[in-house]
Parts: structure tokens; C-alpha cells; sequence
């Protein structure tokens, strides 16, 4: 329909039946490279230090709590007892991404520089938003719409809470702004994240040095094999090389600040 309720002919801009078409696909897409861009430039974000991890994993005084209330009710233990104890990845991304803001706040830029950013939901992405917050530090939130709904958690900076319908324009965002990347556990978006970005550094499409690292030693090693990958030949010794491997905030801190010290704080972030 092409008339609006006074019989006037609608501007196609506020043609709603048009811009929710297949027809209008293309302007949905370039508004979600648009959009973000101009947010992104008026509060001066020149770049980002990702991290990715899994939804599900709880804050530990909830996770206590439900374990409490499982041994209350003479309930089967085994979930919140892993709950608890996944429930560090939470806390150590929390004290990570407090850390690392703290340290970009302290930076001599007139722009802001590294500023944390999640996917924008519960669990590990509401730790990272959470940490830089308690840091009193601007962050990113980068949504995506969901069937089951994801919400957005309440510590991502109001300005930069963002909420995307493509996939592919979520992730743009993700890799053109981050300089370093934080991988959490997590399942597979996780895990999707992860590889996109492996590729993309591996293939030289990302020509920026990226430090990525891999947090919690045990869970990665079970969930997937890289030195197999090596072994069998389907990718070279060199590319082992391209993420570090840690259980320890301090490791992960000390890691990604000297990179950043070393290959990006004389490079500004991209302007579009």
C-alpha cells in the first residue's frame, strides 16, 4: 500500500510496508552500517577489545544462591554445582574488563581507545558490560534479535546499546572496530565467533595485529583439539600461534595492554 490515512501519497522513506519488504533489504542492511557508524563517530570510539563467552554462565552470588536452593528442596546438585563452578568465568571477565578500562581510561588520547565491548546479552557479555561500567567507562553493547528473545543487560553504556536483525552486519561491527579479542567459554555462537575471527586474521582479510585470547585452559582443550588440526595438516604450526591460552586475569591483562602498547595505540581506530 502506497497511501497513507489522509489519502496523500507516502513518502517512501515512511512507507512502512515497503521498508519491512524484501524489496527494502538492501536499506536495512546499509542501516545497520550507517547507523552504528554515527553513533560510534559522535562518541569517539576509535576501536574495541572484544569478548565472546557463553549467555548461560551465571554471576556467582546467583549461582550460590541456586545451589542453596537446590540443597533446600533435595534437589538433583549436579547442575548448580557446575553453574558454581563456571561461575568464575563470570567473575574473571567482570575483573578483566574492569581492568582493562581502567587501564584506556589512563591512556593520552583524545579519543577513547580499547573500549570494551559485548554481544550485548546475559552471562559472559553482561560481565564484560558490567566490569568496564564498574570502571566508569563508556561500552558497547552489540544485540541481535533472537526468537527466544535475548535480552540486553542493564550495565551496557545507553548510547552504545545497539540491536541488530543481520547476523553478518552484528559481526562486521565486531571485527572492524576490535584491536584485541577476549574468547570466554561458551557454546556455539561462541564458538562461531571465535573461528570467523581465526580465519579472517589466518587469511590476512583482518591485516591489524589482533591479540586473541583463549581463557580457561581445561574447557578449551576438551571442546577442541587445534593441535589436531595441525597434526592432520589442515592448518600450519604458525597458526597455533595466533591466539594465547590462559587461566589467569593477570596473564590475560598483562598480554593483551603490552600488544595493544606495542602494535596499536599509535594507530587510531577506522573512520568510516
Amino acid at each position: 500500500m502506497s497511501n497513507s490515512t489522509d489519502g496523500l501519497p507516502k513518502k517512501a522513506y515512511r512507507n512502512l510496508d515497503f521498508l519491512e519488504s524484501a524489496s527494502a533489504r538492501a536499506l536495512r542492511i546499509l542501516s545497520e552500517y550507517i547507523e552504528p557508524n554515527s553513533r560510534f563517530n559522535h562518541y569517539k570510539i576509535d576501536d574495541t577489545i572484544i569478548f565472546f563467552g557463553s549467555a548461560r554462565i551465571l554471576p556467582r552470588d546467583e549461582a550460590e544462591k541456586r545451589l542453596e536452593a537446590a540443597k533446600a528442596e533435595g534437589g538433583d546438585l549436579k547442575r548448580p554445582e557446575r553453574d558454581l563452578d563456571m561461575s568464575r568465568y563470570y567473575e574473571e571477565t567482570r575483573e578483566l574488563a574492569r581492568r582493562l578500562t581502567e587501564w584506556s581510561k589512563g591512556l593520552e588520547d583524545g579519543d577513547r581507545r580499547f573500549v570494551v565491548c559485548s554481544g550485548g546479552g546475559p552471562g559472559i557479555m553482561e560481565a564484560a558490560n558490567r566490569g568496564a561500567s564498574e570502571a566508569k567507562g563508556l561500552n558497547v553493547g552489540l544485540n541481535i534479535s533472537l526468537p527466544m528473545e535475548q535480552l540486553d543487560n542493564p550495565y551496557i553504556s545507553r548510547e552504545l546499546n545497539f540491536e541488530f536483525h543481520y547476523f553478518f552486519m552484528r559481526k562486521f561491527w565486531f571485527a572492524y572496530l576490535a584491536k584485541a579479542v577476549v574468547v570466554m567459554p561458551g557454546g556455539f555462537g561462541t564458538l562461531d565467533e571465535l573461528f570467523e575471527l581465526l580465519t579472517l586474521v589466518q587469511t590476512g582479510k583482518i591485516r591489524k595485529q589482533m591479540p586473541v585470547v583463549l581463557f580457561g585452559s581445561r574447557y578449551w582443550a576438551e571442546v577442541i583439539n587445534l593441535e589436531a588440526l595441525e597434526r592432520y595438516g589442515t592448518i600450519s604450526a604458525e597458526d597455533l600461534e595466533l591466539f594465547f591460552r590462559t587461566d589467569s586475569v593477570d596473564e590475560a591483562f598483562d598480554f593483551i595492554t603490552e600488544q595493544l602498547q606495542s602494535y596499536a595505540l599509535d594507530i587510531p581506530g577506522p573512520r568510516l
